[in-house]
């Protein structure tokens, strides 16, 4: 299931709103150069790191992998990332919204049982 193109639909809107959680965090605390600072270069460095560190040959890539790195170290990056998201959005005052994404990311995983033990033997 964690491979089902519709499930891999449903990842990506995950990845795009933890990045713009990022940026509306940075955006909504600070004021003056941090604002655009963090509102911009969070989005911008979480999205660089998201895409560079893969593990070689899952099935939803195709090519080399910049920066391969085991499963579980996929894994780890991608908790932290959403749970980042997650909690940034409460800290912006958005608390609904931020547990609402968390919930929304544990469905997620479950759906995905089976590429979340892909990335623990890899």
């Amino acid at each position: 299931m964690g491979w089902n193109s519709i499930n891999l639909g449903f990842r990506f809107m995950l990845e795009l709103t933890a990045v713009i959680a990022l940026g509306y965090w940075g955006w909504t605390v600070f004021d003056d150069i941090w604002r655009v600072a963090l509102g911009i270069g969070l989005p911008l460095a979480a999205a660089v790191i998201w895409g560079t560190f893969r593990v070689p040959d899952e099935p939803m890539h195709r090519g080399d992998v910049p920066v391969p790195i085991p499963g579980v170290l996929r894994l780890l990056l991608e908790l932290v990332l959403f749970a980042s998201a997650s909690w940034l959005l409460i800290l912006a005052g958005t608390k609904s919204l931020g547990w609402i994404f968390a919930a929304l990311v544990a469905i997620h995983y479950v759906i995905s049982y089976d590429r979340v033990l892909w990335l623990l033997r890899k």
